[in-house]
């Protein structure tokens, strides 16, 4: 279900040379200048990210032209998000929505929670962040030590179903005048930090003369404030926009079509137009997948220096695919912004056995030909197997019993696995319900169904892995299944331990 937003995009009103006619304007008094000797405390660093140029990697694609990143994630709380953060809270502050005793909530895929969290330690608002569970462990432990607290919802929930993000944050500030909803997805100071900031240090780095820029979208703002002013200062500047497979925000919506579900690459991409995009400023839309954008975002790291997140991967990845077609020669430019840094994929796309696990690089990369297990066939080991249950109807109390014999819950759809209850999650998914009388909720839980906590972050492998490469895949898990023809086997660290 796609939100059908083309009438319902932020508007600006103002225009150019007749500012002193407009009260009121949405824009700030904002000067852009280049830097400060120094700053008067966290929030007046965030910006003045510098500009780099790549040299190794559009020389292996075969391009001429000259290819510059942004580097917002060099910011001070790691990613292009604390502009808005911080735009977003001193806005509220001068309309007089926050102030003290208020509280703040956002629904964020983490990066703008960070950058609110890192706000709202400076200045002071308790702040609770609604992110999604497939976002990294990094990000929470970020968000918690900046003092935010952090609000899990499930993956696969829609915009518009109660438990997402969205409508988890809309009812906590429903259901309390203390709480104010910032609302990044069509809060105006979104488009407008980029507008006033982001585009201006371009402009000024690259001396307003650039003939591509090329961003992903998210809730849009970068795509529409960066684009806007580009578009002003530099008509002819070809403005591209990156959306992974599996969201809906590119044009024309037929290029959207994909049997891709879900994906990997954090921040980037949404099943609805959020107010704060406004298409009309692209040009261009390329379409991104895990593979090309998480290999990449390795290869700038490996090959260019450059510490950046998978978002950054695919925007340099789409690029430059772009510009193979455009033949631009060595006097053309093209600028690529890199959102935010490796801190919050430390065991993602930086881990390489990650990266095997998710199918995005083989198995034979995990192979040692020094490793005790090298070349012996999981047949060897006689794992046990496992049996599935069905999604649908296993219970709490169904699953409590199972995990006296089993290390997890695999849960089954149509005779397909779909899910797993890991036993850590249970137990938070119980103390979650705050148990005052664990005897009476003790009772009520064991008739929730299992699904209310399962998982679809688990790892299956084929069977045809030997021990050596199983083992590496083990010590990062409580379980790994084994796919071996129409039977589904698991193994943990103690299936392995009984080698020796």
């Amino acid at each position: 279900m796609i939100q059908d937003t083309s009438k319902d995009t932020i508007q600006c009103t103002y225009k150019r040379g007749l500012v002193e006619q407009q009260a009121p304007t949405p824009h700030s008094n904002f000067k852009f200048v280049p830097f400060k000797k120094i700053y008067n405390d966290a929030l007046d660093a965030i910006g003045h990210t510098p500009m780099i140029r790549l040299n190794k990697i559009p020389k292996e694609y075969g391009l001429k032209c000259e290819v510059l990143v942004k580097c917002e994630f060099v910011n001070v709380a790691g990613s292009i998000k604390d502009r808005i953060g911080v735009r977003m809270i001193v806005d509220a502050e001068k309309q007089g929505r926050l102030g003290p005793g208020k509280s703040i909530v956002e629904a964020t895929s983490g990066n703008t929670g960070v950058g609110l969290a890192l706000a709202c330690a400076v200045k002071g608002y308790p702040l609770y962040i609604t992110m999604p569970e497939k976002m990294s462990q990094e990000k929470q432990d970020v968000l918690t030590g900046l003092g935010a607290k952090v609000i899990r919802t499930p993956t696969e929930a829609a915009w518009y179903e109660p438990e997402s993000l969205i409508q988890v944050a809309k009812r906590m500030a429903a259901e309390n005048p203390d709480i104010i909803l910032l609302d990044q997805y069509s809060n105006p100071s979104n488009p407008l930090a980029h507008y006033e900031g982001t585009a201006e240090e371009i402009l000024w780095a690259c001396d307003d003369k650039l003939d591509a820029i090329v961003m992903s979208t998210g809730t849009g703002g970068t795509v529409t404030g960066v684009g806007r002013k580009i578009h002003e200062r530099v008509p002819g500047c070809q403005v591209i926009a990156v959306d992974p497979y599996g969201s809906d925000l590119a044009m024309p919506p037929e290029i959207n079509k994909t049997d891709i579900k879900s994906y990997k690459v954090e921040g980037i991409g949404y099943d609805f137009i959020p107010k704060a995009l406004d298409r009309t400023e692209v040009d261009c839309w390329i379409k991104s997948n895990d593979k090309d954008s998480l290999t990449m975002a390795r290869k700038l790291m490996a090959e260019e220096g450059l510490l950046c997140g998978g978002s950054s991967g695919a925007n340099v990845w789409g690029a430059l695919e772009w510009a193979k077609s455009q033949n631009f020669t060595e006097q053309q430019r093209i600028v690529i912004i890199l959102p935010d840094n490796i801190r919050n994929y430390m065991t993602k796309h930086l881990n390489k056995t990650w990266m095997i696990e998710n199918r995005l690089i083989s198995y034979d990369e995990l192979k040692e030909s020094d490793h005790p297990l090298a070349g012996k066939p999981l047949s060897e080991l006689n794992l046990p197997e496992i049996p599935l249950l069905n999604v649908e109807t296993t219970t709490i109390g169904e699953c409590l019993d199972y995990l006296r014999t089993y290390p997890a819950v695999p849960l089954q759809k149509d005779g397909k696995l779909l899910s797993v209850v890991f036993q850590k999650k249970l137990l938070i998914g119980i103390i979650d319900k705050k148990l005052n009388n664990v005897i009476i909720y003790y009772n009520k839980i064991q008739r929730d169904l299992a699904k209310k906590v399962q998982s679809k972050d688990f790892v299956v492998v084929p069977n045809r892995l030997d021990q050596n490469q199983l083992e590496r895949i083990v010590e990062r898990h409580e379980v790994v299944f084994i796919e071996d023809g129409e039977k589904l086997r698991y193994a943990t660290p103690l299936e392995l331990l009984q080698i020796f």
